[in-house]
């Protein structure tokens, strides 16, 4: 649909608010429609860029068991975004001082077991350079698809600058820390304290302008608290979104941290996984929650992430059964290893209709919302 195509009556009025156009649009029509009133498809470990062949052999000899739940890989995140995704996923590891997941104990494992070498797994100068890595399992599953992290939000944020009124796009950042079941000793991670989370938003700032993501601060408005904000005034309007990034904090454990001394999210960047209820509450997790609990938080106002499918489990059986249930309980973000434009050898991926980014959310949307409707 071409942006200086002429519509006419009350159709125009709605499209040229879903757009984001400016002109004599009603107050009325223009706050009609608000950005948690629909869903969004997204990727799961949006970074993901598999397996080499070697380190795959490694996995397969060492612990065959977890390999199913790494053995896939997605495009760059600028084909993604091109397919239709909104909601990407980022796994973020802390590297302060610089090098310190440069040299991955599973390209020793290969050498050790004569197998023939992997392409490198990342720009070694990048690699020894302070700050923020992106990968899955430190040391044993680094390729990712971009490195660092600031290079990620650079490709999200040229995406975003060639297609000016595209619907929001939802930046889900993981924290990641060491895990206690790996199949192999890996290096630990760092501490996500208070300097390590000023550093995270200091990246994510270095990248982004202030004008070009939607912050809590500009959710809360006048109200004391982001949650009571969400429950009596909403979501920004979708009008006023387009074109813009949302940063989320996965895991709810480092939310206690992000908010020390920014209360309520004040001068924060990202919103927090935060329990329904509690003051920075307006975004939080349901991934492996009964559908009728995610209505019943979609409902009074929150923005709700899950996944449609987990472990590669369902897409291996081709079994929609937990994707159905998910799209159906209004979840705005809906998380999958296999969006529309990837999907699985046994034909199960996750979409909307006409390869739409969004569709109008089934529990909450108004009458007048129309799914051919939001997107230029």
């Amino acid at each position: 649909m071409r942006t200086n195509q002429r519509f006419g009556g009350a159709k125009s009025i709605l499209l040229a608010c879903l757009l984001g156009f400016s002109g004599s649009v009603p107050a009325a029509a223009t706050s009609e429609l608000r950005l948690n009133q629909l869903q969004y498809l997204g990727s799961h470990n949006s970074y993901h860029a598999g397996l080499a062949p070697s380190e795959a052999v490694i996995w397969q000899r060492k612990h065959f068991e977890k390999l199913a739940i790494v053995d896939y890989a997605h495009p760059s995140l600028t084909q993604q975004l091109d397919d239709g995704v909104r909601q990407i996923e980022l796994d973020v590891y802390g590297d302060s001082k610089g090098g310190r997941y440069a040299h991955p104990a599973i390209t020793e494992l290969v050498s050790e077991a004569g197998l023939p070498s992997d392409p490198p797994f990342a720009d070694p100068a990048t690699m020894l350079r302070p700050g923020y890595k992106v990968m899955h399992i430190q040391d044993l599953d680094q390729r990712s698809n971009c490195q660092p992290f600031t290079a990620c939000l650079a490709e999200v944020r040229s995406w975003s600058q060639a297609h000016p009124t595209h619907l929001p796009v939802f930046i889900l950042v993981e924290t990641v820390r060491s895990s206690l079941d790996q199949p192999f000793p890996t290096v630990k991670t760092e501490a996500y304290d208070g300097p390590a989370l000023d550093a995270l938003d200091a990246e994510i700032r270095s990248v982004f302008k202030r004008k070009e993501y939607i912050s809590p601060d500009d959710v809360r408005g006048r109200y004391a608290t982001l949650n009571r904000a969400i429950r009596a005034q909403g979501w920004p309007t979708l009008a006023s979104v387009r074109g813009k990034v949302i940063f989320l904090l996965d895991q709810r454990w480092v939310g206690p941290g992000y908010l020390q001394g920014h209360s309520s999210l004040r001068g924060r960047v990202l919103f927090t996984n935060a329990a329904p209820g509690s003051d920075d509450a307006a975004f939080t997790e349901l991934n492996g929650g009964d559908a009728a609990s995610i209505t019943q938080l979609v409902k009074q106002g929150y923005l709700v992430r899950t996944r449609t499918d987990a472990d590669l489990q369902e897409p291996r059986r081709n079994d929609t059964r937990r994707r159905d249930s998910m799209m159906e309980s209004g979840a705005q973000l809906l998380s999958t290893d296999y969006p529309a434009g990837e999907p699985a050898t046994s034909g199960y991926a996750v979409g909307f209709s006409n390869h739409l980014p969004a569709r109008c959310n089934p529990q909450t949307a108004p009458a007048a919302c129309q799914n051919s409707e939001l997107s230029p």
